[in-house]
């Protein structure tokens, strides 16, 4: 009987305390502070998507409306079925053809640059080698140097073998990425273990077919975040396809719009195709995002219950 009562004074809930003074204090200090976070990202929230409203809503005005109603308002006409219409057959459906310019020089630069990349990366991070430091300063001074400072010098060494106003005058430079050599590099050293790679070895197979079978695999997450830098990067270039290219036919989406931009005053329906080209050409970076933003979450996820 004694157990009984002592056991069930011990089980028994206790009376209810209320919180104490300094924990309403706690609260209502964190109250203040929540707020403030939260309007700094609503602002800067407003900041980074009013552009894209702005150019969405314009999107859908003609050339008139443009000039003559608020910006941040449709217009008297929703003319966004006939811009489109007149941005695939204006010159001779030369939009078409810088999109697919754009989406040839982003799409193989991208691959052949995170492919180059990878393997250096896995090399410097898994081989021992004289000079193996050295070589990686080297790479760091590349990330460092603006894309500004190399344009000249790549057009005077790509016209002296004849390759300038070609589309191998864009493609070479894309295909190298310093940032993406580093971020390799740090991704091979966390994800692939020296132990698989040992296990490899023993079972027979190749440096090469290790780093295609295992490497590749494991670092797949980092690769295609290298791929998405660099394939943004190649799409939103300008400076290097306007000193490299003088045909209209080889230019990049960005180019042929500053190039329509550029004739706004003598040919003023102009503008309102350089809006709604530049609403379209933004299209397959988020297509590009929503795609490849699986493999974030997938890493991030794997990365949780290690």
């Amino acid at each position: 009987m004694t157990t009984t009562l002592a056991s069930s004074s011990v089980n028994a809930p206790g009376p209810l305390v209320s919180p104490g003074p300094a924990a309403r204090t706690t609260g209502k200090r964190r109250l203040p502070r929540q707020l403030l976070f939260t309007s700094v990202l609503f602002v800067f929230g407003v900041y980074f998507l009013a552009p894209v409203l702005w150019l969405a809503i314009a999107s859908t005005k003609d050339t008139g409306d443009l000039y003559g109603t608020f910006g941040f308002w449709f217009g008297r006409r929703f003319a966004l079925g006939s811009q489109l219409a007149d941005l695939f057959t204006n010159d001779d459906s030369i939009y078409l053809r810088w999109l697919a310019n754009s989406a040839l020089y982003s799409l193989v630069g991208a691959a052949v640059a995170t492919l180059l990349a990878g393997a250096c990366g896995y090399a410097m991070a898994k081989y021992e080698f004289r000079g193996r430091e050295l070589a990686f300063s080297v790479v760091l001074g590349g990330v460092l140097v603006p894309g500004t400072a190399l344009a000249i010098p790549l057009y005077l060494l790509l016209s002296e073998v004849g390759m300038a106003n070609t589309y191998w005058s864009v493609l070479l430079p894309s295909m190298v990425s310093p940032f993406g050599v580093y971020l390799s590099r740090i991704y091979a050293a966390a994800s692939v273990p020296d132990e698989l790679l040992a296990s490899a070895r023993v079972d027979g197979a190749s440096e090469l077919r290790t780093f295609v079978s295992i490497a590749l695999r494991l670092m797949s997450p980092g690769l295609v975040t290298v791929f998405l830098f660099q394939f943004v990067a190649i799409w939103n270039n300008f400076l290097l396809p306007l000193v490299m290219l003088s045909d209209e036919h080889t230019y990049p989406v960005t180019l042929g719009l500053y190039t329509w931009n550029s004739q706004v005053t003598h040919y003023p329906e102009y503008f309102s195709l350089t809006i709604i080209g530049s609403l379209v050409s933004v299209i397959p970076l988020v297509i590009a995002f929503l795609m490849l933003q699986r493999f974030w979450r997938n890493d991030l996820g794997a990365g949780a219950v290690k």
